[in-house]
This record gives C-alpha cells, structure tokens and sequence, in this order.
C-alpha cells in the first residue's frame, strides 16, 4: 500500500480514537468527571507513551542526551500548555455553549496547529497552490463543524423543554469571558502540534542512533504526554480534594467505570501516537495537513458515536438534515487536504 494511503487510513483511525476516547465520561454516572478523568489520564501516562519509547526504541536515555536541552524543555511545555488548553476546553463549552464554543475552538485549534506551525517554520509555503488549498479546506471544515453544531443546539431544542433555561444560565457568564477561554484553549491545545514538530530534532537524534523513522516520534510524544498527563491529573487531584470525591472509587464503583478509565488511558494517547506515525508516512508536510485531517474524524467519530448510542433518537427532520450536511462538508474539506498533500 502506498505510505500516503497507509498514513489517511491510520489518521482516520487516529481520529476516530481522539473522538471516542471520553466517551466513558458519560457512561460513569456514579463518579465525579474528576474520577473517571484523572484515572485515564494517569493510565494514559502509564500505558502508551513511556512503555512505546522503552520498547521500541534504542535507549531513549542517549536520545535525550544527544539532544539540545532547549528543545527537550520547550517540547515539554508545550505538553503542559496542551494539558491547561484541555481544561479551558470544557470552560469554553459551559460559557458560551456547544454550538458556538466548538466552531470556535476547532477552528483556533486548526489555525494555530496547522497554519501557524507553516508560517513560522515554512513560511513559503503559504502562498503556493497546495497552502492556499490547505487554508481553503480548514475553513471549509470550519463550516462543516459550524453546521453540525448547530445540528446540536437544534437537537436540544427538539429534545427538551427546558432549552430557554439553559440559555438564561449560559447568560451568567459574560460572553467576553467565554471568548477568552476559548482563545486560551485554541491557542494551547494547539500546542500538541507545534511540540510535535518542534520537537522533530528528537526524532533525528533516535534515527541517527539506528530507530526507524515511524517510530522516532515516541520520543517526542513520551515528553510532550508527560507535560500534558500531569497537568490533567494535578488537576483531577485537586477537584477530588475539594470536592471530596476521591472516595467515589470505591462506594460507587463498577467493572464497567474501570474499562471504560481504560479505554480512555488506551485510546487518548494511541490516537496522537497514530497521528505522528501517519503524519511522517505523509511526507514533509504531513503534520501540517495530518493534523486538520485527524481534528476532522475525531468530530465524525464522535457525533457518530452520539447517533449510535441513541442521543439523536426522537429528533426531527431538521436536525438530522442539519447534521447529514454538516459531515458531507466535512468530507469535503477531507478532500481539500488530500489534494493539498499531494501540491505541497
């Protein structure tokens, strides 16, 4: 198989994983999120990245110390500022809601995570064919998630009554406040991308040691999900303190909140780990076009996950209409970058 259709085919499982990986968040209704997040979190940490970069690489020690110092810490920093920009997620989507916190924020994520990197690192590029396309499609995909976010907010109306008092609370923080967090969370989540190509000295120093270059980037990956893991579980720690919910483990725990704490821990990191392998199958610019193509499938997977699990069950034409649309134009910008792969 071609390593360009090989690297497409484990973006679209890359994606599916960062969509689906909190899926458990709402099938663990007898803890606390602070629970079934800083347990996957810490598993995410333990699982994949350290035990990736042990196993498969030749001593990951030597890596580092054949590295610039400078490269390893602000690879590492950008992992914390991609942990904050997660937590300023979830206040982004409480102040100013699902519809517009979403388009917002995806959209900061594409532009300062795949646009940004291009113009600091390759500038030239931007002005060519294939980077006129690439903006072309992540606007495009700015669309399409706009569209099936308003297929959420119609769902809601369609579904509840109490939409009109969801709106007045979501009034009690100013939309000022809101924008700010979701420029806070654009902007650091973004950080996972530009750590990842930042850190690509890491990745030559592993292959100049013997590793092979898919691989190379577990290096990288085991700082970068470090930075990010601690935060999510400092964090976690700190709410089960306040909110004295650490004992929830254990009163209101079930086989099924563990499993779904180790599908979190299995899946979060293994869908970035695929996205750096696709991205180095892709060519020079892969983490460029990889990267929008992985934020695209993670919003199919999920929304697909949400139809599955019955949450569109009792909707109208509308929403569904809404929602259809919305995944066509997805695939559209899905194509976009495909083509723009191929000019760059």
């Amino acid at each position: 198989m071609n390593t360009f259709y090989l690297g497409i085919f484990l973006i679209i499982i890359s994606g599916s994983f960062i969509g689906l990986f909190s899926t458990g968040v709402t099938l663990t209704s007898g803890w606390a999120f602070e629970n079934i997040w800083g347990l996957g979190s810490l598993l995410a940490l333990l699982l994949i990245p350290w035990p990736l970069a042990l196993f498969t690489l030749n001593d990951v020690g030597e890596i580092f110390k054949t590295t610039d110092a400078k490269i390893m810490i602000i690879t590492f920093l950008c992992g914390i500022g991609w942990g904050v920009g997660g937590i300023y997620w979830g206040k982004a989507i409480a102040a100013v809601g699902m519809a517009l916190g979403i388009s917002l924020l995806t959209g900061l994520v594409n532009v300062f995570g795949s646009v940004g990197p291009m113009i600091i690192y390759s500038p030239q590029t931007i002005i060519t064919k294939g980077g006129i396309i690439l903006i072309a499609a992540i606007l495009v995909m700015i669309v399409g998630v706009l569209i099936i976010s308003l297929a959420g907010k119609q769902k809601e109306k369609e579904l509840s009554s109490d939409s009109e008092n969801q709106s007045s609370q979501k009034k009690n923080v100013s939309l000022w406040i809101g924008l700010s967090y979701c420029i806070i969370s654009g902007v650091l989540s973004a950080l996972v991308n530009i750590g990842f190509i930042y850190g690509t000295p890491i990745a030559e120093s592993a292959i100049n040691q013997g590793n092979v270059s898919w691989a190379s980037g577990f290096a990288i990956w085991a700082l970068i999900f470090t930075g990010n893991y601690l935060v999510n579980i400092i964090y976690s720690l700190a709410l089960m303190v306040k909110n004295g919910s650490f004992q929830l483990y254990f009163k209101k725990s079930k086989t099924s909140y563990w499993l779904w704490a180790l599908f979190m821990g299995i899946t979060w990191p293994a869908g970035i780990v695929l996205y750096g392998i696709a991205a180095n199958m892709m060519g020079e610019y892969g983490a460029y076009i990889g990267f929008p193509m992985m934020l695209l499938f993670s919003v199919v997977a999920g929304n697909l996950a949400g139809v599955f699990n019955g949450e569109w069950k009792g909707t109208g034409q509308k929403s569904r209409m809404l929602m259809i649309t919305g995944i066509l134009v997805l695939f559209t910008a899905f194509a976009f970058l495909s083509y723009a792969n191929k000019l760059l």
